[in-house]
């Protein structure tokens, strides 16, 4: 599940990227994360949210640590969409209409208010994008953004 996230590799952290990580957690990027990590407990304690607990849970690692990661297709990341196929696209439908779409509003919204000033361009960009992961979560895997680790 980590094995291809930044934190599973300390060479793929490059010192801009763990000085910026370390604001983002000091400034609410740690606050953030761990509601995304309550929603995500609270969604697979209850039967009928189990299938968006995955979701809420890669959400929650994605805003812990977005500087060095990025958000890739888990077919091209693995060679497999896991069987999920349609389910996949079902659950990202009801995601995006119970909660993707205002979850994306307030990363949008933040990336507004930072982007107003030069100190705060690279936070409103961690927040545009986790404003796209928020839309369409399910099937998606986080990856170091690195580039000697993408093979093509």
């Amino acid at each position: 599940m980590f094995r291809d996230h930044p934190l599973s590799d300390e060479r793929l952290i490059t010192p801009l990227d763990l000085f910026l990580n370390i604001v983002w957690l000091l400034l609410g990027g740690a606050v953030a994360a761990l509601g995304w990590f309550v929603a995500a407990l609270i969604l697979a304690i209850t039967i009928i949210g189990l299938p968006w607990a995955r979701a809420a849970f890669d959400n929650g690692v994605y805003t812990l640590w977005p500087f060095g990661a990025r958000a890739v297709s888990s077919e091209r990341q693995y060679g497999d969409d896991n069987g999920m196929g349609p389910w996949m696209v079902l659950g990202n439908v009801i995601w995006l209409v119970l909660a993707g779409w205002w979850l994306a509003i307030g990363h949008f919204v933040a990336a507004i208010v930072l982007g107003l000033t030069i100190i705060g361009l690279p936070f409103a960009w961690a927040h545009l994008k986790l404003a796209g992961f928020a839309l369409w979560p399910i099937g998606r895997a986080i990856v170091s953004s690195d580039l000697r680790q993408q093979e093509y």
